[in-house]
Order: structure tokens, then sequence, then C-alpha cells
């Protein structure tokens, strides 16, 4: 659904463009995705998405009577890719809209180049803030996101740990190199020890390990209330696998990249009570709730409105210290 809300928004973005600048029979629009690599799965969801709204576009006659012509290209959720990719539809291709990427790692350099080149960026999923703000703290004036920010969903999690699950301790694994994860891990580590509870451990891995053994011998050891592991599914996978041949009890807890469309409350990870953040929609509401899948039942959940019209993402602009201007995060405005 965001991902047809984000190309709807590009789509309404180019009419306003090209109505003043030169007459051109299409519309090119880069859809940017990780077709191949760690996580193909939301590639594919994104790809998909995208151009089910260009086949729609289109069959009401595109934009101003010009038709959209999507480029795809798999930025595989990794930087260098992605880098080659956006350099590829912007300077061969002449794309001025891209939908993309998925993953904040490899969000945040191809924002750099797009906004440097005046082109304008859409990410459906990238919540890390670095995305849409430099480094200088000024907020990139042609990128945007459709989803909410790393410290709204840190500390929804910090919450749900320390008032539902009652834990007051928790052991944090994370993959240093990776820009979602990184952020993840640090607003909720910021938002858990400010409310009162006690970081037990931490310890990183890379995207390349399989054998997580070491690092679970030192979470048994800590004996944590939760296990906080904000990395995508196939990561999650095979963590909460061997956590479990290990005997360890401690439910773990991560962000809306657990999830693959596939995974439903029948096929849960190994972990007990494996707790996720994500965002919901329903109709005109926008909500981040925390949910333990292997009951898929809702169990709390929080909602703030923004200054945009529609749709509301939370936002929560005394968490965000990214910014210096203090304004939500940048999202795509569908009317």
């Amino acid at each position: 659904m965001r991902t047809l809300k984000v190309a709807a928004v590009l789509a309404m973005v180019a009419a306003a463009l090209t109505a003043c600048g030169p007459k051109e029979d299409t519309i090119k629009v880069a859809i940017l995705a990780p077709l191949s690599g760690p996580v193909p799965t939301f590639g594919v969801m994104t790809r998909d998405g995208v151009l089910l709204a260009i086949e729609e576009w289109n069959a009401k006659g595109g934009v101003l009577g010009k038709k959209i012509v999507p480029v795809v290209e798999d930025s595989q959720c990794t930087p260098d890719p992605a880098v080659n990719a956006a350099n590829k539809v912007i300077d061969q291709d002449k794309v001025h809209y891209i939908v993309g990427e998925v993953c904040s790692k490899a969000s945040i350099p191809v924002s750099e180049i797009a906004n440097s080149k005046k082109v304008v960026q859409i990410s459906p999923t990238s919540t890390n803030p670095d995305v849409t703000v430099g480094k200088d703290g000024k907020v990139k004036d042609y990128i945007f996101r459709a989803c909410f920010i790393d410290p709204f969903q840190g500390t929804v999690g910090a919450k749900f740990a320390l008032g539902t699950l009652k834990a007051k301790t928790a052991f944090i694994m994370l993959d240093q190199a990776n820009d979602y994860v990184k952020g993840l891990a640090e607003f909720f580590e910021k938002a858990f020890t400010a409310e009162g509870g006690k970081i037990v451990g931490k310890e990183t891995y890379t995207s390349k390990d399989t054998d997580f053994s070491a690092i679970l011998a030192k979470v048994a050891a800590a004996k944590p209330d939760i296990i906080y592991l904000p990395d995508y599914y196939n990561i999650v996978n095979l963590v909460t696998k061997q956590a479990k041949e290990k005997g360890i009890k401690a439910p773990f807890m991560g962000g809306d990249g657990w999830i693959p469309p596939t995974w439903t409350s029948r096929q849960p990870t190994a972990a007990i009570s494996p707790t996720t953040t994500r965002p919901r929609i329903r109709a005109r509401r926008s909500r981040i709730w925390s949910t333990p899948l292997a009951r898929n039942t809702r169990t709390t959940r929080a909602s703030r409105r923004s200054r945009m019209p529609w749709p509301p993402w939370p936002t929560t602009r005394p968490i965000c210290s990214c910014r210096a201007s203090r304004r939500p995060a940048r999202t795509t405005r569908p009317r």
C-alpha cells in the first residue's frame, strides 16, 4: 500500500514539474530495489507495487497525457550497487524521479547523489534519519520517505519492553555496518536506559556471519529479560533458531525489517514470543504497534499525528535529535 502511494505522489510531483519543463512524450521513474542480495523479498514487493501503480496511472491516460515509463535497477540493499544504480538511472537514463532504495544503508548514499543532482527520491521504508538529513543537520530538499523514523520506532520498542514485557534488562545484538540496525539499536538503548532499564550486554556481528554461538553464549551468561535484535528477517531467522537450540528462553524484539510477506503467525522465528514494531494502516489512520508474532495478537499501540494532512505518520519531534530544525520527518503526502 505504501509503495502504491509513493508512486502516486511521484506521479503528481512529475506532473507539477513537467508542466513547466521541456515537452517530452514520457516520464521516467526509476525503481531502485534489492532484487538480489540479503533481502530480495522486500525488493520484489517494492518493484511490483510501483509497477502496479504505474500501470494504473497509465490506464487513466498517464500524467498530463504522458505515459510513465519504469526503469528498474537491482540495488541489492548494499551501498556500492545502489550508488552504481543511482548514477546509471540519473546519468544514462536521464531519470528525474526515484522510488527507493528500501534499506537505509543503501538509501543514504543514493540520497546524497540524488539531492546533489536535484533528483526527487522517495524511499518507501528507509527509517534511518540520515536518509533525509545531511551530516550538517540540514534537510535534503529533494529526498523524502513514506515511513516513520528510528527515533520513534526504537522508543516504542523500549517502552513496550519496559511497560508490557516488564523487562528490566536487555541484551543488544547488532550489525554495526548496517545503518538501519545501528540506528534502531541506538535509539532503543537510549530510551530503554532513560526509563530505568539496564543493558547487560552488547555484541556486534557482520552481515555475512552465520554462526552466532559465541554471542549467544554471552547472552545466556548475562540472562537478560529480553534480547533486542533490530535486523532483517534473514539474520533474525538464523539467530533465533540457534538461540532456541541453546535453550535461551528470553524473548527477542526487533523492528519492521523482521517480517517478509510470507511470514505468518504460524511461521514465526524459533524464539519464544518474538516481538516486532511495525506500522499498520487502516483507512485514514496510522499506527505503530508491538506485536508478539507467536500469538498473533495486538498488545499495544502508540500513535501521534504529524502536521501532514495524510497519512498522519507518527513522528516525535522531542525525541528526534537528528534535526536541527525539530521538524517532523519528511514524508510523502498522498492526497
